[in-house]
Order: structure tokens, then C-alpha cells, then sequence
């Protein structure tokens, strides 16, 4: 005879119509998904289009804040940034301060690739906000936040 206790299916249930990192999970999906129909027509996706964004900054990152930033370990991001590199989108360079370690570059062929899909997902990023009934983005963003930190 087994041990096993049994989960009635009405805890199924509830799982399913309760459970926050299963919805959160679910609307995370859907979200990519436009993002990458959006985008697709440029040949990238949403995590390369938040990668070559994290990016665009003033001076080139080290690896670490990047990893940080889109909530990453760094040995994912050495992967995500590998089909970029390869595209001429991205460079991975030395760190002139500390030998170690790398910077990440956005080549100029990467600029202009963010340049062009940023009114994407300018385009689509409002069409989402305008679709939260709520109508308080600004409140589940943070909400969003608070959870992640």
C-alpha cells in the first residue's frame, strides 16, 4: 500500500487560479512572445533587444551590471551575447582597468539596429500599458519590482 497522499484535484485549482509566479510565469511568456513577433522582422528578439539596450550607455559595462540588470548569471549572458558578437552587434573586450575582467561594447552596427527597433518597441510597449485594466502601469511595474528585489 502506497504512502503517497493524494492532492484533490480542487487544490489544482487553486494553484492554478492563485499561484503569482504562475501567472507572473504566464504573462512573462506572453509578453515575450509579442515582443519577439514585434521584433522579428529586424531578426532579434526581446532578451537581445534588452541586452543591446543595457548596453547603450556612456561608457561600456563590465559584465557583472549587465548580468545584474537583466537578472542573469553571467555565464547566461556569455551565451546571449555570443550570437550578437558573432552578428557585429556587440564587441567583448578587455577591461583597461582591471585585466580580468571584460567590457561590452555596442558596435556601431548595433546602435543603429537598437535605433531602428526602439519605435517597435516604443509601438507595442504602449499597447501593452493601454491594455492593463487597472489602468495603473506605473503600480505593476513597481509591484513587479518590489517582488524582484
Amino acid at each position: 500500500m502506497s504512502n503517497t497522499r493524494v492532492i484533490p484535484f480542487s487544490t489544482t485549482l487553486l494553484v492554478r487560479d492563485s499561484c503569482l509566479c504562475l501567472h507572473a510565469q504566464r504573462a512573462a511568456r506572453a509578453l515575450a512572445r509579442r515582443f519577439d513577433n514585434a521584433l522579428k522582422p529586424l531578426g532579434m528578439t526581446n532578451g537581445q533587444f534588452s541586452l543591446l539596450m543595457s548596453l547603450n550607455r556612456p561608457e561600456p559595462p563590465p559584465m557583472g551590471p549587465v548580468a545584474h540588470i537583466l537578472a542573469m548569471d553571467r555565464t547566461t549572458l556569455t551565451a546571449a551575447l555570443k550570437p550578437l558578437e558573432k552578428k557585429g552587434l556587440v564587441s567583448i573586450e578587455p577591461d583597461p582597468r582591471d585585466k580580468r575582467g571584460k567590457r561590452l561594447h555596442l558596435t556601431e552596427a548595433g546602435m543603429q539596429l537598437l535605433a531602428l527597433a526602439f519605435p517597435i518597441w516604443e509601438r507595442v510597449h504602449e499597447e501593452i500599458e493601454q491594455g492593463i485594466n487597472s489602468g495603473d502601469p506605473s503600480r505593476l511595474r513597481q509591484d513587479l519590482l518590489d517582488i524582484s528585489l
